[in-house]
């Protein structure tokens, strides 16, 4: 097993870290500096924000406590996704259709905006846009994702309805009833994607510094300042939190509003012949289960699969067995396979499902909770930050603005994950 702990500075050692094209340089901030935008937390929402403000004449300065791409956006599957957890009639329903449209429309573009960025900064990521299955293990549920593919196609959206032999034929197994294709999603090395937007907004102007935990955030006139841990000071008009499942106390109550679960992975080596009827095209996959598994193969062949991980980080491979034997159980033509890679890492869950973004004082603003989605949300969130921080009336910010609501009882959390992994595992069962 590759151990799921490293300095820093290393960075996990997953396969995306095994595998993905070197990091930007990111030095530790030694000094006071001022800019126009403080980022604070350096994935896929504060990287993005970071470009999209550079390229609009902002001085920008990120900062992480770690490393560009070191949390979840270094960590996940490497689905771009452009879909909420709310379907888009459902979100018509409960926000009514002035606020949803465009919230739809944004989220639906999520993966162009990914796929755009990916072109034009020529960022060297392995991006593959064959498209994404849901897939279903009873008629019901394949009935309802078949429902959902058609709320997308009245907007527009190239779909696929999947019967039981087109999935057997994408998927290569026969374990599901039928699913959908989603024609706009696709696949990418996700910590190589950070790396490049990291990249991308060096090169545009923004200054970027790891291994630089904030430790205080204070209000002073018209400007923030943000002291760090090694004593050196930001000063800043605008300041953008984007930390995601990784937040912590820096803002009084804004951990509380996410669960931060673990979401692991395993991965195969390369599967050669054996893995050709696996995924022949390329497609991203995900189980339509409440407790859902997500699979795909990367640009070598290796079979990755991921889905829910313990409450507490894990400490060896016992605690991927179950992905393990949810890889045998699929594709029994892979019993006895070796993994070469085993590791998790933070998402941010909201109540809602939906991605929160929060303005509560003068010059700062929040943005988290991508619950599994955050390549093409967080990316998407990012430029539509951009936007709103420079007060650009002709590109509207998509995603609402909501007070924090912490989550009662939210030092319980890991009783939350625990009852709810329980709760979701009956209802899998009820429903088929």
């Amino acid at each position: 097993m590759r151990a799921d702990t490293a300095s820093p500075r290393q960075g996990v050692p997953s396969l995306w870290a095994a595998t993905a094209i070197p990091g930007t340089h990111a030095p530790v901030l030694a000094g006071s500096v001022k800019a126009d935008v403080l980022v604070i937390g350096a994935g896929y929402t504060g990287l993005s924000t970071a470009l999209h403000l550079a390229q609009r004449g902002a001085s920008v300065c990120v900062l992480d406590a770690r490393q560009p791409g070191w949390g979840a956006s270094g960590r996940n599957g490497g689905q771009v996704n452009p879909t909420l957890k709310h379907d888009p009639d459902e979100l018509v329903r409960l926000y009514g259709a002035a606020r949803a449209e465009p919230l739809i429309d944004a989220v639906s573009r999520s993966a162009d905006l990914v796929f755009d960025l990916i072109d034009r900064h020529r960022i060297d990521c392995h991006p593959q846009r064959a498209g994404w299955l849901q897939l279903g293990y009873s008629e019901r549920a394949v009935e309802a994702m078949h429902a959902r593919a058609s709320q997308w196609a009245r907007r527009g959206v190239r779909v696929e309805l999947l019967d039981k032999a087109a999935a057997a034929a994408r998927v290569g197994t026969g374990a599901f009833e039928g699913g959908w294709l989603d024609g706009r999603a696709g696949t990418l090395q996700p910590l190589s994607f950070a790396r490049g937007l990291a990249a991308a907004a060096q090169a545009a102007g923004a200054a970027l510094h790891g291994d630089t935990p904030v430790t205080k955030l204070d209000r002073q006139g018209a400007h923030w300042t943000a002291r760090t841990a090694g004593g050196a000071a930001v000063h800043a008009q605008q300041v953008v939190l984007a930390t995601n499942g990784y937040t912590d106390g820096l803002w009084p109550g804004l951990a509380r509003t996410v669960l931060a679960a673990n979401s692991a992975i395993v991965a195969t080596p390369p599967l050669g012949a054996l893995g050709e009827n696996i995924l022949p095209g390329g497609e991203a996959a995900a189980t339509s289960q409440r407790l859902l598994l997500y699979f795909r193969k990367d640009a070598q062949g290796r079979l990755l699969l991921g889905g829910r991980g313990h409450f507490a980080d894990p400490r060896g491979a016992a605690d991927f067995a179950h992905l393990e034997r949810a890889v045998e159980l699929l594709f029994p033509q892979l019993r006895g396979t070796r993994f070469d890679y085993r590791w998790a890492g933070r998402i941010a869950v909201t109540r809602d499902f939906m991605p929160h973004l929060h303005q509560p004082a003068p010059g700062i603003t929040m943005a988290l909770g991508y619950n599994g989605r955050g390549i093409a949300l967080a990316t998407a969130m990012g430029r539509d930050l951009a936007a709103l921080l420079c007060g650009d009336r002709a590109q509207p910010c998509a995603f609402p603005i909501t007070p924090i609501q912490p989550i009662p009882l939210h030092g319980l959390q890991r009783f939350y994950v625990a009852a709810g992994v329980a709760w979701y595992s009956l209802l899998d069962k009820l429903s088929g």
